[in-house]
């Protein structure tokens, strides 16, 4: 049986992060998101996006997570392989949190965003989507937040079937993105953190 974890993104794991979202979205957003774009994505370029995200991020708050799967270990001598097989990246609520024409103020300080949670599909269905929302909200929880939102496709089903099944509900906001001449609507999603 394996053993899924999640710990503190380090240096070593910028690869892949860019890997896990390159292949989620070619996989996951490929009747979302037009090919061409997905097309021009590469490795390279996403490690150095996130390369800040996880060595130098603008606040304690801004955390990156992974989510790794251990195997079992065949021997006593041999360490058991382990996987990197998602990342969740969070941090305080900013402009890009609010719908368009919403009022700068209709965010607390208190609120925190997702704005990536991912686990690469071949390691779905195995809890590391839930073990990396637990983590984050531990956090969260810690850093003293009380709200948690998220940007999600409208139309990424299993996405928001997750979220749900996890307390999360859609708050009434949407926007769409322009991606390369196309339209694709969000919804943002909202849930309460607050420790009971």
């Amino acid at each position: 049986m394996a053993l899924g974890y999640v710990r503190v993104a380090r240096p070593d794991d910028v690869v892949d992060i860019a890997r896990i979202q390159l292949t989620t979205w070619q996989v996951a957003y490929r009747r979302l998101i037009p090919r061409t774009v997905l097309d021009q994505l590469n490795v390279e370029w996403l490690s150095e996006q996130w390369h800040g995200a996880v060595t130098a991020p603008p606040t304690p708050e801004h955390r990156v997570l992974m989510a790794i799967e251990q195997a079992e270990r065949e021997s006593v001598a041999e360490p058991a392989p382990a996987y990197r097989v998602g990342f969740a990246a969070s941090g305080p609520a900013d402009a890009t949190t609010l719908a368009p024409d919403e009022n700068h103020n209709a965010l607390s300080d208190r609120v925190v965003a997702i704005t990536e949670l991912l686990v690469e599909p071949r390691w779905g269905r195995r809890g590391h989507g839930s073990r990396l929302l637990a983590a984050s909200v531990d956090h969260w929880r810690t850093d003293g937040y009380e709200t948690a939102v998220t940007w999600v496709f409208r139309d990424d089903v299993a996405t928001v079937k997750f979220l749900t099944s996890t307390g999360w509900a859609p708050d009434g906001a949407a926007r769409a993105l322009d991606v390369d001449d196309l339209l694709v609507p969000q919804i943002r999603m909202r849930t309460e953190i607050s420790a009971e």
